[in-house]
């Protein structure tokens, strides 16, 4: 290895050594400002409020080291990623560590410990934020692209943890047994929670940039179209999608009083149009209710779809698209299409060719 060779390696591990600095003292900002707010430590939550200033200063630092790394070395390759990584990994663990002084600050204002599920539910999350984020970092550290993934996929699924965190969060509220403004400050710091796991994703995908290239995938989205019947219109859209958008995500459809088959002038306009109907069986909307969660989108395209849900998951938003004349095919194509050449614009930036 040459002179320059050796210096430029020094200099990566620099900027390795100072990610690694930062999340250490993030992971233990995200640590104490959990306690504070199982215990209703002021005197932890001040120590942690305080303790993000260093971690703002690393930050910078990081940030200074890495434009300093490529004003001198002017890298390439695979050396360029890791420096785009770095900066982009010290707006990262600024960040967390904003959410853990943001939590450390909602727990000065609880006005007592959080009662028993929910002590619980934050026990849980804040174990499951501060061990992702730990693998998160030691992956970009090791430089190891498969924990990398396996770190991603693991936040993937944790949506329904959130959403049992907010039911818990209703029924104490309910009960009026805790001030309304211990509630607005749990809810702050399940949110801030969630956000920190979001953010290790975030760290998996820069270390898999700066790894092996590989750039941050498309979001995908779960739709589910309802109507009454599912007979028709609601299948409709569901083949259209599944045809026009096949990379964006999955797509499926169903009806509170869904018909035994298909409705046949649904099957003939399928044909015109390359979509088969004919082998579709109508789907009951009540047998799927139970996982409404699953889907980010829920498109009514009847106006009646809150008078069967309990309700709207947290995570997903319902979209009210009440067509007219939903018998007609043609004219339920008609309108339909627009609507979702707009949509996946907008969430997707796709386009219908």
């Amino acid at each position: 290895m040459s002179h320059y060779e050796e210096r430029l390696e020094r200099d990566l591990d620099k900027i390795r050594g100072r990610v690694n600095k930062i999340g250490r003292a993030v992971v233990a900002a995200v640590e104490s400002s959990v306690r504070a707010a199982l215990t209703r430590s002021s005197s932890l939550a001040t120590e942690t409020i305080l303790g993000d200033m260093p971690i703002n200063r690393q930050a910078r630092k990081l940030d200074q080291r890495c434009h300093r790394f490529i004003a001198t070395h002017l890298p390439s390759a695979g050396h360029l990623r890791l420096v785009s990584a770095g900066l982009r990994l010290s707006k990262t663990l600024e960040r967390i560590g904003d959410y853990a002084e943001t939590i450390a600050r909602a727990a000065v204002q609880l006005s007592e410990v959080p009662p028993g599920e929910v002590a619980k539910d934050i026990e849980f999350m804040g174990r499951h934020a501060t061990n992702t984020l730990e693998t998160a970092l030691k992956a970009f550290e090791a430089g190891d692209a498969e924990l990398a993934r396996s770190t991603r996929e693991s936040v993937v699924h944790h949506g329904a943890t959130f959403d049992k965190v907010f039911a818990d969060i209703v029924k104490v509220g309910e009960k009026r047994s805790v001030p309304v403004a211990d509630l607005f400050s749990l809810m702050a710091i399940f949110n801030r929670l969630e956000r920190i796991l979001h953010q290790s994703k975030n760290i998996c995908e820069q270390t898999l940039f700066a790894v092996v290239g590989e750039t941050k995938e498309e979001k995908t989205f779960d739709v589910l179209f309802v109507d009454s019947r599912n007979a028709g219109a609601s299948l409709l859209a569901e083949l259209y999608c599944q045809r026009a958008y096949p990379e964006s995500g999955t797509f499926e459809s169903a009806g509170w009083d869904a018909d035994e088959q298909v409705d046949q002038r649904f099957v003939e306009f399928g044909v015109e149009k390359g979509l088969d109907l004919m082998g579709q069986t109508p789907r009951a909307f009540g047998g799927i209710k139970d996982q409404m969660a699953d889907y980010d989108l829920i498109i009514d395209l009847v106006g009646g779809v809150r008078e069967h849900l309990t309700r709207i998951p947290f995570h997903s938003t319902l979209i009210h698209w009440p067509l007219e004349d939903r018998d007609d095919p043609a004219l339920v194509y008609a309108q339909l299409v627009p609507k979702l050449r707009d949509l996946m614009a907008l969430i997707r930036g796709e386009e219908d060719d």
